[in-house]
């Protein structure tokens, strides 16, 4: 199978692709461009961006071809030998999954915007890339120039690549294998800085898992001059979009930097390799319904700031704020009473990742990572800190990532049994599948490493007070986002969406906490806007307190045994 990619005119953001594929022994030919992309399990429904879509024989005679599905067309080849399609894809999106064309690069997700013919994924693939001569090329598998070679579709659609004439690159080698970086747009990155961290977290991830899947791995970053913060997994390379370009090297930004890439990487193992057995091997037609991205989420997202903690790349601050981060989401989520993480999982392919309605569901990243820091620590304890969660995962990769077979819940349930000598199948019906409250089981096991979680009262009093969420949009409009259930807020009918336009009669200008503040302790009168009418909601503060700031501490009388713990734990001293 062979492409050709070319880009006139790219200020319009269509890209002109050619498909050129053998007809076989049929004269009905099935292409398809996929309907999802691995590293996010949702409809994506690509051929949306399609237009202009035409089909010839290899003398240029037109053929007839019929749409059949929302992304399939079916081609009436009669005795040509070969097929050629063109189309144009609209590419006006950038970020970590997505294809994009400007006047500066030409950027590539193949599983986006590229056909195949069902049953046939595992032919060579030729993809051209024409563009000017001083563009480099970035991408993960092997280039003869400007043709891109994969040895399947599968590998084509999972190796993004980006084409510019100011890419920024750097190279270093780690354990025999060659680590690229690429940087495009506008940025100043210091390769020097940014060695000496990733070959921490990179070296400490390769201890777990004993080696790495690939020769060479690919670091496409894509850096934009507004705030942007994305990443997506790919075989042997990660796509990681972030921005503003000024903060990249600042702080806050930096550790956002380091915490993404250290996620990624842990997918080179955690889902390219060790992988669910429902997408093993991927089919890009359709939903691919897996209860397990607790584990290709969850675990990594987990391990991604662990890994970074243990390597000395980041500070003890920066791993107890992500912590924290966590506790926060889940504390905050009142979701987490009615849909487990494993249904959440099964119904990413419904609402996607967005929020839905309110309080239906729970995240894999979170609740997953919570998870896998419970497991670990009951691994822990339960062998005296002789195994871990890192035994499981080198396990799985032992056992079905470096065979190229999917795991079940099964599977990881046995992996996990197999390393602690205890069951999990309460562990599984309660927290995985279950809806049961984390916080006691999650208290007893930071216990072992001599944590505790501190809460303390929101610094929003109406979060803290009446229960309810509030956040500025662009627009300037005030709109409450979350209400807890039962809470003064609820009680007085304030409703998700409300737009909030005075208190007492005063009108509000981005200064609801001042005005509160003034007002504490006393009932108030908000004014909101809900459906073109406006309404009054009275809202009187009591005892009742929601919303708390949970934060891990290190308890204060902690034992020399669990100080010992949270050394085996994190790597670092106490």
């Amino acid at each position: 199978m062979r492409y050709i990619i070319s880009c006139e005119n790219p200020h319009r953001h269509f890209i002109q692709i050619e498909y050129i594929v053998s007809t076989g022994i049929n004269n009905i030919l099935t292409v398809q461009l996929p309907a999802w992309r691995p590293g996010r399990y949702i409809l994506q429904n690509f051929a949306k961006n399609v237009r202009a879509f035409a089909v010839y024989d290899e003398n240029g005679n037109e053929l007839q071809f019929e749409k059949i599905s929302k992304d399939s067309w079916q081609i009436k080849s009669e005795t040509a030998k070969q097929v050629h399609v063109k189309y144009e894809y609209y590419a006006n999106v950038l970020d970590a999954g997505s294809t994009f064309l400007d006047e500066q690069q030409l950027y590539v997700n193949p599983v986006n915007c590229l056909l195949f013919v069902p049953g046939r994924e595992g032919e060579k693939c030729e993809v051209e890339v024409s563009v000017p001569e001083n563009y480099q090329i970035a991408c993960s598998i092997p280039k003869k120039g400007q043709v891109i070679v994969a040895d399947n579709y599968h590998i084509l659609a999972d190796s993004p690549f980006i084409a510019s004439p100011s890419l920024k690159h750097y190279q270093f080698k780690t354990d025999n294998t060659d680590f690229y970086l690429w940087f495009q747009g506008e940025s100043k990155p210091e390769f020097e800085k940014i060695e000496t961290h990733f070959r921490k977290f990179i070296s400490t991830q390769l201890n777990v898992f004993g080696g790495f899947p690939f020769s060479e791995y690919h670091f496409l970053f894509q850096i934009a001059p507004f705030p942007l913060y994305h990443g997506v997994e790919h075989q042997n390379s990660t796509v990681i979009a972030l921005g503003p370009s000024y903060d990249l090297m600042k702080e806050q930004l930096y550790a956002e930097f380091l915490g993404i890439s250290s996620h990624e990487l842990f997918h080179a193992w955690n889902v390219k390799a060790v992988r669910p057995t429902e997408m093993q091997p991927y089919d890009y037609t359709k939903e691919n319904f897996s209860k397990l991205g607790y584990v290709a989420e969850g675990v990594t997202t987990y391990y991604g700031d662990l890994m970074l903690f243990r390597s000395g790349a980041v500070s003890e601050y920066e791993f107890n704020r992500n912590l924290h981060l966590l506790f926060q989401k889940y504390f905050h989520n009142y979701g987490r009473f009615n849909l487990s993480v494993g249904a959440s999982s099964f119904d990413t392919w419904l609402d996607g990742y967005e929020k839905g309605i309110p309080h239906r569901k729970v995240s894999i990243y979170n609740e997953g990572a919570l998870c896998a820091l419970m497991l670990d620590l009951l691994i822990r304890r339960q062998t005296n800190n002789d195994f871990s969660m890192d035994d499981v995962m080198k396990k799985l990769y032992q056992d079905f990532g470096k065979k190229g077979t999917g795991y079940s819940e099964t599977d990881y349930r046995k992996a996990l049994e197999s390393v602690a000598g205890i069951s999990f199948a309460d562990f599984f019906a309660k927290y995985y599948n279950g809806t049961e409250n984390y916080e006691a089981l999650l208290r007893e096991t930071l216990a072992y490493v001599g944590l505790e979680i501190k809460d303390s009262r929101s610094k929003f009093y109406f979060e803290n007070r009446f229960g309810f969420k509030a956040e500025q949009k662009r627009s300037g409009a005030l709109k409450i986002t979350e209400v807890a259930p039962n809470s003064i807020a609820d009680r007085a009918c304030l409703s998700e969406g409300d737009e909030l336009i005075s208190i007492n009669g005063i009108k509000l200008l981005n200064n609801l906490k001042e005005w509160l503040k003034y007002f504490q302790e006393e009932t108030v009168t908000l004014t909101v806007l809900r459906s073109s009418e406006t309404k009054d909601v009275v809202l009187t503060p009591t005892t009742e307190r929601y919303y708390r700031t949970y934060w891990p501490a290190k308890k204060r009388d902690a034992s020399l045994e669990q100080k010992e713990n949270y050394k085996n734990w994190t790597g670092r001293e106490w």
